[in-house]
This record gives C-alpha cells, structure tokens and sequence, in this order.
C-alpha cells in the first residue's frame, strides 16, 4: 500500500468544506487550524452562538470541534489512499472537567491509529474499527473536556 509524503487536506479546503457541507459548525466557530500526518488541530470561541444556558459553550459545539480533529485526519489519510473507503462515527464519549469559555484549542495525535486502520482494512477487506481522543483545552492551557470517537473503515466494492 502506498501514502503519499504530503498531506493534500489544508486546513483552508476543510474549513470551506464547513462552510458547505456542515454549515452549523461553521456559524457555530468551528475552525480547522492545522492538520498534518500525526495531529490535527482546531478551534472554537465561546460566543452568544454556541453558548448553553449557563454561560458556557455548548457540550455539542465542543463535540463538534473534537470531531473535527479526529474525522480530518481519517479523510486525509482515506484520500491519500486513491481507494473507496467508507467512514463512519459509531461511538462517542465525552468527559467534560471545566466550564468552556473563551477560546477552545482540541487536539487529536492519533494520526498512526488510522493509518494503522487502514493498512488492515485494505489487506482484509473487512471493517476495521478503532477509539481516536480528542483533548480541548482553554486559553490558559487548562483542560475542559476529552471526548472519544470510535470509527469504522472499510473498503466498498
């Protein structure tokens, strides 16, 4: 099997593809920052917008964002492939520990997993799943909440 050197995803093509594909993460703030074989990164703010009741932001906006990071960095690697691969969220855990205000950095360094991932779906041809995190932490460095992603590979016919 065969992955290119370089990553054809930008972050510029991703957060266009929020603008018209998944318009409420982009008016909610959703914004990819960097992406590369091993990490992805983005961001949202805290604003009228995307805020609970409570005066923080939304534990499904911040979801949305941690399922940025994961999901860009499974499109990446399918699209360096040149294959028809499908790819599904089957499972989602979230943890919350601190009030989400101000702006929200989510991280997700699990880019071997799904090159792992799909190495094995390729050869098997079978549907391969696998647990990516995704931290967010405020602009202090504190964290605010971890969230899990199981996905699903697999090649169609």
């Amino acid at each position: 099997m065969y992955f290119r050197d370089i990553m054809s995803l930008t972050s510029l093509k991703i957060n266009a593809f929020l603008f018209f594909k998944l318009p409420t993460a982009y008016f909610c703030g959703v914004r990819l920052k960097s992406i590369d074989k091993h990490k992805c990164i983005t961001t949202v703010k805290h604003r009228w917008i995307n805020q609970n009741p409570f005066g923080s932001m939304y534990f499904a906006v911040q979801a949305m964002a941690a399922e940025l990071t994961t999901g860009a960095l499974v499109l990446s690697y399918i699209k360096e492939t040149g294959k028809n691969i499908s790819m599904l969220v089957v499972q989602q855990k979230g943890i919350y520990t601190k009030k989400a205000v101000g702006r929200i950095t989510f991280c997700c360094t699990d880019g071997e997993k799904v090159l792992q991932a799909l190495q094995e779906t390729l050869h098997s041809g079978e549907g391969i799943s696998f647990w990516m995190t995704s931290v967010g932490k405020d602009e202090t460095g504190e964290e605010v909440s971890t969230m899990e992603f199981e996905w699903r590979v697999k090649v169609k016919n």
